[in-house]
């Protein structure tokens, strides 16, 4: 697959997996329609490079396991957010 392609496929596969992680994780905050996904995208791209860095499989093309690992490191940012915008406004 060209760069071009994986790239635009793993952006589209980080916002699902933004969106997916952000209705599974509870919070107190407030649902926020842009930010979440967007956290959500840059944990997925965090979680599929360290993915691949540990030779769980590459970037490029559709895999199950990717949405898998784009979702998990999608709410352990989401997670790292919430808990730091939590102490910044207590």
């Amino acid at each position: 697959m060209p760069l071009p392609l994986a790239l635009l496929s793993w952006l589209l596969v980080g916002t699902v997996a933004g969106l997916l992680a952000a209705w599974l994780l509870p919070g107190r905050l407030p649902r926020r329609f842009l930010l979440d996904p967007t956290v959500g995208l840059l944990g997925a791209l965090g979680g599929g490079m360290l993915a691949t860095l540990l030779g769980f499989g590459g970037v490029v093309g559709y895999d199950p396991r990717a949405l898998i690992t784009a979702t998990l490191g999608a709410m352990l940012l989401l997670l790292l957010f919430r808990s730091w915008r939590l102490a910044s406004t207590s």
